[in-house]
């Protein structure tokens, strides 16, 4: 008889664990999902394209309802079907609806919510996070009639949301508390290259300020007054000031939890009977909140799972593969150094080019590349491998293709 595998979260972390288990472990589970959005699984990093109308919401689906039918995967979705409770003695998921489904095993994968800051007057219509398919509808169904859209946060998502609402014909203002954009990727010259390419094309920026307080007429957002003193007009206002993981079921659960839910190596949470992955989870102390270590964790898990005690999951090298608004960024390791580093720079203003090695002796210990990144692969080997490069010192800026070419 096949065991019970219940799975609380229809996004990408859980989903990515029941795709591997099916290919690794097909006759072992009988698989039900929970999912509190009225969708199959889609991809969220794809939300972007969706708001500037380069893709459907078809066009961004992983699995389609169909996919669950023919894999026999047992989906309730929807809000009614939001998981409330879970019976832990009894191993039994409770939805809000009062569906229940027993379990032998359980993995919870809960994600992430974005930070909604506390700001006066913010319970207004026009206020919301960039995090999910509501949140895109929202935004497109209001770029259609409103004029003035404000982004809180510099950060990737932020910047995407900026350049998707400036392609739908808004005003844009980016906010940053932070006086650089992407200040966790990106050093300050990167940042000014960015800034200066995303200005050209329209966004304003208020840098190094933030919103104090929020205006509203007639229970809709009207303005946002900033802490430097100045006032901005605002028919939508798009916090995208980072992520916290959704732990409440966890703790209600009586789970182990501090940032994250506590996992071990094998993704396995304080209970033995329950896993959890994604961006919910906190591992050897640390979050997670890139697609790369989540998959991996996915993998993992669902060898677990399928019986292949001996896989456990290591945290991967920090690098950041990014396209804002389609410019190539890549960032790893200390790119900022200290005083006993040395950096290499190579600034192209024309090809809108920068480039740069930070060196501890003859160790590259971080890289940022900016505009063209064909070669963030070799230098992030470079990093995670501690190569010593005194023999191509002098050719090192140039990427991997003149080594090759001098072998």
């Amino acid at each position: 008889m096949k065991l019970k595998l219940v799975v609380i979260g229809n996004g990408m972390a859980g989903m990515r664990t029941v795709d591997e288990l099916i290919q690794t472990a097909p006759d072992r589970y009988d698989i039900t999902v929970f999912g509190a959005e009225p969708h199959g699984n889609y991809n969220r990093i794809m939300l972007t394209p969706v708001l500037f109308g380069a893709k459907s919401i078809a066009d961004i689906m992983i699995h389609d309802f169909d996919w669950y039918l023919k894999n026999r995967v047992t989906l309730h979705c929807g809000p009614d079907k939001a998981v409330v409770n879970v019976d832990r003695e009894h191993r039994c998921v409770i939805a809000q609806d009062g569906t229940c489904a027993f379990y032998d095993k359980l993995l919870i994968a809960t994600g992430s919510l974005p930070l909604m800051l506390d700001i006066p007057g913010r319970d207004v219509e026009g206020v919301l996070g960039f995090r999910d398919i509501a949140d895109v509808e929202t935004m497109i169904e209001k770029a259609a009639s409103k004029r003035h859209a404000v982004i809180l946060g510099g950060g990737l998502l932020g910047l995407e949301a900026a350049n998707g609402l400036l392609q739908r014909g808004m005003q844009v203002s980016v906010i940053n508390r932070a006086d650089h954009l992407l200040n966790r990727q990106l050093d300050r010259k990167a940042a000014a290259f960015l800034q200066r390419q995303l200005a050209d094309k329209g966004i304003r920026f208020h840098l190094g300020t933030t919103i104090q307080r929020i205006d509203s007429r007639d229970r809709h957002i009207s303005a946002v007054e900033l802490s430097d003193g100045s006032a901005l007009p605002a028919d939508m206002l798009i916090m995208s000031t980072g992520i916290k993981p959704n732990i409440s079921l966890a703790k209600r659960i009586g789970l182990e939890c501090q940032h994250g839910i506590v996992v071990d190596d094998s993704m396995r949470s304080s209970d033995s009977a329950i896993y959890s992955v994604g961006e919910c989870v906190q591992h050897r102390g640390e979050l997670f909140g890139l697609v790369a270590p989540v998959y991996e964790q996915a993998k993992v898990c669902a060898q677990q799972l399928s019986g292949q005690a001996d896989s456990q999951f290591k945290t991967l090298s920090s690098a950041t593969m990014l396209k804002v608004t389609g410019i190539d960024l890549f960032s790893v390791g200390n790119f900022e150094g200290d005083s006993d580093c040395q950096i290499l720079q190579l600034i192209d203003h024309e090809l809108g080019v920068y480039k740069k090695i930070v060196l501890r002796g003859n160790i590259v210990v971080g890289v940022i590349l900016y505009g063209d990144t064909s070669d963030s692969a070799w230098y992030l080997n470079l990093v995670k491998d501690k190569t010593p490069i005194a023999a191509i010192r002098d050719r090192l800026m140039f990427g991997q293709t003149p080594l090759a070419n001098a072998a």
